[in-house]
């Protein structure tokens, strides 16, 4: 018992002597490890079309439920997205996630994905139900993290 004791004390004395390293957070940003789960992303296609085409698989994996999805026919004269159906609602409660990836697995065609992205805070708790919008991306060259996460040769796609 007093060996523990004595080698537990060892270890803080021996920690306590090491130089510290302060990162002065506002002005400078840690990077995230690669595997790391942040703030959900909707991916773009190259030229533009949204990449989910509304098939709720995402909805399906999610084991806290709170993803919802309402998806509708794409007209062809316009298109949305390059399936037969887009998904015109697309919400996601960021209070009951879980961050646990499943989402991003179910994904056929890889347009959600759990970017690098780890500030996100509020102070109104109805400022979490995020919208399509809030998280569809405008380009993805402004998300070079994810394309170097998700190769395209690993997605399914729609020609």
């Amino acid at each position: 018992m007093f060996t523990a004791i004595f080698r537990g004390l060892w270890l803080t004395l021996k920690h306590s002597w090491k130089s510290r390293e302060t990162v002065q957070y506002p002005e400078q940003k840690e990077s995230m490890p690669i595997g790391y789960r942040g703030l959900h992303k909707l991916l773009r296609w190259e030229d533009g079309l949204e990449r989910c085409v509304g098939c709720k698989l995402c909805s399906a994996a999610c084991p806290v439920d709170c993803i919802y999805v309402e998806s509708e026919e794409n007209e062809s004269s316009s298109p949305v997205s390059k399936g037969e159906r887009y998904a015109s609602v697309y919400e996601i409660n960021e209070l009951r996630c879980i961050f646990c990836g499943y989402c991003e697995e179910a994904c056929p065609v890889g347009a959600i994905v759990l970017s690098n992205e780890y500030e996100f805070c509020a102070d109104d708790r109805s400022k979490f139900l995020y919208e399509k919008e809030d998280f569809l991306v405008k380009r993805n060259e402004d998300y070079p993290e994810l394309k170097n996460r998700y190769p395209e040769e690993k997605l399914l796609t729609y020609l």
